[in-house]
């Protein structure tokens, strides 16, 4: 069995604390949420768990049961046990919303931050581009190859998203 080579040192240290760091945000950005947001999120996990399907079968289910065979019956036509449903269903779906709003807001948060980083990760492998070219411009080494040309300008985050506002034809 082959084994995959170790990660280079440092590299492990710097995934381990941007890890750690990523974390203690996440814990923070939680614990700062408002009180309405953290009871909605918490009902939305309870009413995503086996334990409130359990629960509702068995509620559901003896309420049906009750009405069909037992004595005295306190809702014959299930009228009531409808409502309560339909209101139920009304409150778990604002809650779903509100969690998934939060959600949304977080995951635009992350876009945001990888938009970021990725163009100052552009940019500075743009300006590394262009020092190895005067380097091998000083050591003789021929670099007027078209590819090494477009690495060495700045790209326009402006022109790429005009780009992709436009659609497949703009490319």
């Amino acid at each position: 069995m082959v084994e995959a080579p170790p990660p280079p040192i440092g590299l492990q240290q710097t995934l381990s604390d941007n890890i750690t760091t990523l974390s203690a945000r996440g814990r923070r950005e939680e614990a700062d949420a408002p009180l309405s947001e953290r009871i909605a999120a918490a009902i939305t996990a309870f009413t995503g768990s086996m334990l409130f399907v359990v629960l509702h079968l068995l509620l559901f289910g003896g309420w049906v049961a009750w009405n069909l065979w037992g004595t005295p019956k306190f809702d014959p036509s299930f009228v009531t046990l409808a409502m309560v449903a339909s209101v139920e269903a009304i409150f778990l779906s604002t809650f779903v919303l509100i969690s998934q709003n939060r959600m949304q807001a977080i995951a635009d948060r992350r876009a945001d931050l990888d938009l970021h980083i990725n163009l100052l990760a552009e940019h500075e492998l743009t300006k590394l581009a262009e020092l190895v070219a005067a380097m091998a411009r000083t050591m003789n080494i021929r670099t007027d190859q078209p590819e090494i040309e477009e690495i060495q300008r700045d790209v326009d985050p402006n022109d790429v998203l005009d780009a992709l506002q436009k659609g497949p034809a703009a490319g």
